[in-house]
């Protein structure tokens, strides 16, 4: 009767371990093609992958690694605050993207 009381204790806890895993956002830069972009993991599960710069009418990617992090920072902070990850213009102008 022990060994149930133990086993049932023991699943319980790991349940509630695995329900109090905490997001953990991170973010690292890809090379493309033609230039770099981004992605943002949750837990290591990519959920976001930016290849190009958003908002531009051209499918142009970063020039430079350090443009994507950029980028990406403002994205990763967005996603933090728990607000809408959305990039615009004058987020670009702001950040000295090249566009």
């Amino acid at each position: 009767m022990n060994k149930i009381k133990t086993l049932i204790l023991l699943s319980i806890l790991m349940f509630l371990f695995a329900c109090n895993k905490k997001d953990e956002l991170s973010l690292e830069s890809i090379k493309t093609q033609t230039g770099w972009g981004y992605v943002i993991k949750n837990n290591d599960r990519i959920i976001i992958k930016q290849s190009i710069i958003p908002v531009i009418p051209s499918q142009k990617s970063f020039e430079n690694e350090q443009e994507a992090l950029k980028v990406g920072s403002l994205v990763l902070q967005k996603l933090k605050d728990k607000t809408s990850p959305t990039i615009t213009k004058k987020d670009l102008i702001l950040l000295s993207i090249k566009i």
